[in-house]
């Protein structure tokens, strides 16, 4: 193996420490909150607080609807494009870019001013309002989840797998569950977990729609506290890096274009 030239360990070492260094002050500055000594307390204050786990569980629980709605939404739409429409996926594109260039809170308000009086008033109730967080969030991974699932359909011959799949007999429901989502599960994967670090960290929806969520949480905890902010964040990055590993676990191994002869 060729040696690296001395130039790319120098940068491969400022880069590394470019990351690590605001990451290890965060984490030692978590642990002073006892004074003179090196202590767990903020985590343990973060983590006995009641409104910690429940916002957290109903930011995990929006962020799996989001999810499941997500994936209904985009793989047959994507597929159907790919197969049938393929001269509208600019079109599509451009739609799915629509929240880069809309701000949440233009699109919160939007929603408060349709779905906050009749014919369709959803936020009279919670869970109404929770659905109507749920459509946001939606909205707000539409591009990361639509490119997710555009390149795993990019990567297989979705036309020849689809025309096996009939030719054996398989109907739309058979392809859809039986033949594409096992081919781009990686790609779903990634989209999912995007998705989930949108809406665990979203604030703007959550916040005007007033609802309980851990965006709203880590912005009052960094308003009043000075410790358990740090502890937060080492948590959150903790959670993405769980979420990438996850990611790899799951997308080890990866399926190659699925074999139609089962698809029966």
């Amino acid at each position: 193996m060729k040696r690296l030239p001395f130039w790319s360990w120098l940068w491969l070492l400022l880069g590394i420490l470019y990351f690590f260094l605001p990451l290890f002050a965060t984490f030692e500055f978590s642990l002073r909150a006892r004074r003179g000594e090196y202590s767990f307390d903020a985590y343990q204050n973060v983590l006995n607080d009641p409104q910690f786990s429940a916002t957290f569980t109903y930011s995990v629980t929006m962020a799996l609807a989001t999810i499941l709605v997500g994936v209904l939404l985009i793989v047959p739409t994507v597929f159907w494009v790919h197969l049938r429409l393929p001269r509208i996926k600019p079109l599509i594109e451009f739609i799915t870019l629509m929240p880069f260039v809309v701000p949440a809170v233009v699109l919160v308000f939007g929603l408060l001013r349709i779905y906050s009086r009749p014919p369709l008033a959803l936020t009279n109730n919670d869970r109404t309002t929770d659905l109507l967080l749920v459509c946001g969030y939606t909205v707000l991974s539409l591009p990361y989840m639509y490119r997710a699932v555009d390149t795993g359909l990019r990567a297989i011959d979705v036309r020849t797998l689809t025309e096996a799949a009939q030719s054996l007999g398989a109907g739309w429901d058979t392809i859809l569950l039986r033949i594409i989502l096992p081919n781009v599960r990686v790609a779903l994967l990634s989209g999912a977990f995007l998705t989930f670090a949108i809406v665990i960290g979203e604030f703007t929806l959550a916040s005007l729609l007033d609802r309980p969520a851990f965006g709203p949480y880590l912005q009052l905890i960094g308003a009043n506290r000075a410790y358990e902010p740090s502890a937060l964040a080492i948590m959150s990055f903790a959670l993405t890096w769980g979420s990438i590993g996850l990611i790899q676990l799951f997308g080890r191994g990866a399926p190659r274009q699925a074999q139609v002869a089962g698809a029966r």
